[in-house]
């Protein structure tokens, strides 16, 4: 029997957080979020406009996807990544949020 609320294939929704993974530690943080759907709509931005970016956990989320996440790119593209998103209104996120 196939139950409705469950999918089946695909990956983890989770797949594209790296949680206590040592290969990004060197990589600058833009910006810190507290809800794994944020960082990855703010990253897809970064994606589409041609920039590597990861988003990054130390440790597991709660069971609601939230905790301390950050949105990291490569060492150097942090000023390239930072104006970028300050011109798609990263400011009035962080003031909604607050």
């Amino acid at each position: 029997m196939r139950l409705p609320w469950k999918r089946s294939g695909g990956t983890s929704e989770l797949s594209d957080l790296h949680v206590g993974d040592p290969r990004f530690d060197d990589w600058e943080v833009v910006h810190d979020f507290e809800d794994v759907a944020s960082a990855r709509a703010w990253r897809q931005h970064l994606e589409e406009a041609g920039m590597e970016a990861v988003i990054t956990a130390d440790w597991a989320l709660d069971r609601f996807g939230r905790g301390d996440i950050a949105l990291r790119v490569p060492p150097g593209h942090w000023s390239e990544a930072d104006e970028f998103l300050s011109g798609l209104g990263l400011e009035d996120y962080e003031e909604d949020d607050e």
